[in-house]
């Protein structure tokens, strides 16, 4: 699929198509040509996602609270959520790639199609401004939103771990940062938890939350 087949599948024609393309362009095929990548939209695209999911769930969920909102919007914009997002829509196949990262395999990174869905939802808000992102953006998640709302099956795995370790009385529990990699915009970081001193489990994402989370996922499993 290329830009041009892109644009006809979403139903909306890029004014400036170039910007598209950046979303599209892998740092490897950037530095091979001597372009911009697709980073600095990611940046941008990440704000843009949080804001218009937030947005909806406060319109149209005055049940929630506060920590429910946080917990649903994170479920939806967590990189399994967009990179599910970004191959139902083809973004997998629309990458610009240099060689080397190709035979890596980058086109199937979870983590590489959820920063271009973000950064090609900054190209739609630069290109066509926000009334009409917010549009095509809720017309990508459909029902999702809805659903997950609805629910109330967004696992918060810390609040979970913390109960299960408290059962017997009160304890120690304590997230640790061991590695944050990568520039500021876009940092890998890796989070350990542990009980009273003692390590339980660790988790890696872009983002300490989501870490957080990985982490007490881990350490739940650990514990049966």
């Amino acid at each position: 699929m290329n830009i041009d087949d892109f644009q006809k599948s979403i139903g909306y024609f890029f004014k400036n198509p170039d910007l598209l393309k950046t979303a599209f362009t892998h740092t490897s095929y950037a530095n091979e040509n001597n372009i911009e990548s697709y980073e600095r939209l990611e940046f941008l695209g990440d704000a843009i996602v949080d804001f218009l999911v937030g947005e909806y769930l406060f319109n149209n969920f005055s049940a929630l609270d506060e920590g429910m909102m946080s917990r649903v919007r994170a479920a939806l914009v967590c990189e399994k959520a967009l990179s599910e997002l970004g191959i139902e829509i083809g973004i997998d196949k629309c990458m610009l790639l240099g060689h080397g990262a190709e035979l890596s395999g980058e086109r199937t990174r979870p983590s590489i199609i959820s920063d271009m869905f973000e950064a090609h939802i900054a190209a739609m808000y630069l290109d066509a401004g926000l009334d009409n992102t917010r549009e095509y953006l809720y017309s990508l998640y459909g029902n999702r939103i809805d659903e997950a709302a609805r629910s109330g099956q967004v696992i918060d795995y810390k609040t979970k771990l913390q109960e299960k370790l408290q059962e017997n009385g009160p304890c120690n529990i304590a997230y640790e940062i061991l590695s944050a990699e990568g520039p500021v915009h876009h940092c890998l970081f890796e989070v350990q938890v542990s009980a009273n001193g003692t390590p339980l489990g660790k988790g890696s994402a872009y983002s300490k939350k989501e870490a957080q989370q990985k982490a007490a996922q881990d350490a739940l499993s650990k514990l049966g």
